[in-house]
């Protein structure tokens, strides 16, 4: 398989002949209004719309918040064959965005993508944070990928490692991101990263979304530091490089 990171939580995936878009965020810097907040962007992507090229799906953890699809990812994703996130994204957007529920499955090519749970906030906040889904890629003869999403519970990481007991590529959302919303991490800290890493027991391990965005509270230095003398099990790309793994 293929990685290429665009920034924020925004990669492409090419496994299996299929081309997947994760979480499109192409808006240069500047300010996203969220309610009576405001989400600051930082950067812009190291690539835009114009060199993805075609997708088979875009991968959408959620429609809710611009961090995660911002205005000309929204532009995009109206040009794409398929999206493939929460119910609630599905009925706000329309299409091309279908629901896909926990734990159930559809077919992108050989590809086989499962639904799995994520959970945007401490315990008890779904209600302010919103339905957020993560992704399990498979396939005969493919590497097993896991797409966390914004992800903030451990809990949730050892529920996916329960029903996929092999993962060898985790594409884990990081950041630690916070907000004045919640009282709490809304994703995974980098040291989550790493505990998340050893539960699934993933050959490698990806992380996004961690930079390019005010909200984020860690980054590339925190990563770095926790995941000292894992060596190549820690894949952590510059915004624009592409890796391949098996």
């Amino acid at each position: 398989m293929k990685i290429r990171y665009a920034g924020g939580p925004t990669a492409v995936i090419e496994l299996g002949g299929v081309r997947l878009l994760v979480d499109p965020t192409f808006d240069a810097p500047g300010d996203h209004p969220v309610g009576a907040r405001v989400l600051k962007k930082t950067a812009g992507p190291a690539f835009g719309p114009d060199e993805v090229g075609p997708v088979d799906a875009v991968l959408l953890s959620h429609d809710q918040h611009p961090d995660n699809l911002d205005d000309a990812g929204r532009a995009f994703l109206a040009t794409a064959p398929l999206a493939l996130s929460t119910a609630s994204a599905a009925e706000r957007v329309g299409e091309p965005v279908r629901a896909l529920p926990n734990w159930s499955e559809t077919e992108v090519g050989p590809l086989r993508v499962t639904g799995v749970p994520a959970q945007h906030g401490p315990d008890g906040t779904e209600h302010l944070t919103g339905e957020v889904t993560g992704f399990v890629l498979s396939g005969e003869g493919l590497p097993t990928v896991y797409v966390s999403g914004d992800n903030a519970s451990l809990d949730v990481v050892r529920a996916v490692a329960a029903r996929f007991p092999r993962i060898d590529v985790a594409l884990l959302f990081a950041g630690g991101a916070r907000t004045p919303l919640v009282d709490g991490f809304l994703t995974l800290t980098s040291e989550d990263v790493v505990t998340a890493a050893d539960i699934l027991g993933a050959r490698h391990v990806v992380p996004l979304h961690f930079e390019q965005w005010a909200h984020f509270t860690q980054g590339r230095d925190t990563l770095e530091k926790a995941f000292a003398g894992l060596g190549e099990r820690f894949v952590l790309l510059a915004p624009g490089e592409q890796v391949e793994l098996s």
